[in-house]
């Protein structure tokens, strides 16, 4: 049984843990704040990446790494990862085009800001896809941290 006063210890040190990830961290750069995205992860090699990790997977890319851009064709010709393969979230065929990839070969995702990324990401966990870096904060992301676009 557990004594009322290990029950307040407890709930002490759990209000003292929760009080500091509250803090405001206005002070702090983005790539600072989305490292800790890193941890984020919605199956085994399938996560949440900040885009200058990404750039990296880019830059030192496997031969068979797949850049998968889920916006929209407008969105993808004003600017994109170079490389990118376009597959638009909005389709209505979008998760039956997915299931047609390749779920053993590694993965760069990104959306606009991470939502569309964010749903593509469950997706792929659902078909069994193993190795995938979603970019935190999508292109909008990708141009704060200075990283190259192309258009067309």
């Amino acid at each position: 049984m557990v004594s009322t006063r290990s029950f307040l210890s407890a709930a002490l040190v759990a209000s003292v843990v929760l009080a500091a990830c509250g803090g405001s961290d206005s002070g702090t750069s983005a790539d600072s704040h989305v490292a800790t995205q890193v941890e984020a992860t919605d199956a085994e090699g399938v996560r949440v990446v900040p885009p200058t990790q990404a750039a990296a997977t880019i830059a030192d890319s496997p031969e068979d790494l797949v850049i998968l851009d889920v916006r929209t064709k407008e969105e993808f010709d004003e600017g994109h990862i170079e490389g990118a393969v376009l597959l638009d979230f909005s389709r209505d065929d979008f998760a039956e085009e997915l299931a047609k990839f390749d779920p053993d070969v590694p993965y760069v995702l990104y959306c606009r800001s991470g939502n569309r990324s964010s749903g593509t990401r469950e997706i792929m966990v659902d078909l069994g896809f193993r190795s995938v870096e979603d970019v935190d904060g999508g292109i909008v992301g990708w141009q704060a941290a200075g990283l190259p676009l192309i258009a067309g």
